[in-house]
C-alpha cells in the first residue's frame, strides 16, 4: 500500500519501523529525539481514534434520534374519539391522565395519595341548556 493512501495508524506504524530499519542508537540524542517523537505520534494517534469513535457515536446518536422520535410516536396511541385528558390532584399535584369517560363520571380516587378528585363542568353550560352529559363540549 501506498504511503499516501494509509491512515494515520499506518502511517505511525509504517514510520516507527523505518526507524527501527535505521538501527538507530538510542544512547544517542538523535536516537533518543526520534523514539520520543514516535511515541508522541503513537499517543496522538490514539487519542485520534477515540475521538474519531466518539464523533461517529455522537453522529449515530443525533441522525437514529428522529428515528426514535418516530418510533416514539407510532408507539403513542391517540384515540381521536375519546381522547385523554391531563388532570392535576389539588391535593399532591400529581399529574394524572384521564379519558373523556372518567371526566364525564365526574371523579375518581387520585393514583398517588388516594383523595378523591372530582369533574364539574356545570359552569361551562348556560341556564338555556340542561346539565346533561351529552351537552358535554368534548
Amino acid at each position: 500500500m501506498s504511503y499516501e493512501y494509509m491512515n494515520i495508524s499506518e502511517k505511525a506504524a509504517y514510520l516507527k519501523g523505518l526507524a527501527e530499519g535505521l538501527d538507530l542508537d538510542k544512547s544517542k540524542p538523535e536516537g533518543k529525539l526520534i523514539d520520543a517523537m514516535l511515541d508522541l505520534l503513537y499517543e496522538i494517534t490514539d487519542e485520534m481514534n477515540i475521538m474519531e469513535e466518539r464523533v461517529e457515536e455522537l453522529e449515530d446518536d443525533f441522525y437514529n434520534a428522529d428515528e426514535d422520535f418516530d418510533d416514539d410516536l407510532d408507539d403513542f396511541d391517540f384515540d381521536a374519539d375519546n381522547p385523554d385528558y391531563e388532570v392535576v390532584c389539588p391535593d399532591c399535584g400529581a399529574e394524572v391522565v384521564v379519558d373523556e369517560d372518567t371526566l364525564i363520571e365526574g371523579e375518581i380516587n387520585c393514583p398517588v395519595c388516594g383523595s378523591e378528585m372530582e369533574f364539574d363542568f356545570t359552569s361551562l353550560f348556560s341556564d338555556e341548556n340542561d346539565d346533561s352529559k351529552d351537552d358535554l363540549p368534548f
